[in-house]
């Protein structure tokens, strides 16, 4: 990685984010990324968006999927987030999910989540950007969000 690289990763790092679980089922199982970069898009038409890095392996295996759950980390969920931010094992060991009869993958005790369809993936620069319409969503008012700043989770407060 190069001197500009770990910079720019830095500086990012200074804006603080919620931690996402974007997921659904592949083959019958549930695949998933965390995702630092969801961003609430538009009202109306209801859309969200992630960025996913071009080397990504889970996410050739969602893009195509009918339905995809987006599930905003509580701040109870650290090892929820570092499971599913892992780039081996099985990602879901001992994280509770649900899955909806459209195969979007939701996980148990989040801070909100979202089920969504793909609605369009633009390349940019080492990432694609994937917006996503937003079919049913819910927020739980007491479970407050997991943050990642500065290369670390945090909790707010």
């Amino acid at each position: 990685m190069t001197t500009l690289c770990l910079e720019l990763r830095r500086v990012y790092g200074a804006y603080p984010t919620g931690v996402a679980v974007v997921a659904g089922l592949a083959g019958g199982r549930p695949a998933g990324i965390a995702a630092s970069s969801f961003v609430p898009v538009s009202l109306d038409p209801p859309l969200v968006s992630v960025c996913v890095a071009h080397t990504s392996t889970t996410w050739p295996l969602l893009r195509d999927s009918p339905r995809i759950g987006i599930s905003v980390l509580g701040a109870h969920q650290e090892h929820v987030g570092r499971r599913l931010g892992a780039r081996t094992g099985d990602r879901f060991a001992g994280v509770a999910w649900r899955s909806t009869a459209d195969g979007s993958v939701l996980i148990e005790g989040a801070s909100a989540w979202y089920d969504c369809t793909v609605e369009q993936q633009v390349r940019s620069g080492d990432h694609d950007i994937v917006v996503f319409r937003v079919h049913d969503l819910d927020a739980a008012a007491d479970v407050p969000p997991l943050v990642f700043h500065a290369g670390a989770f945090r909790r707010l407060g």
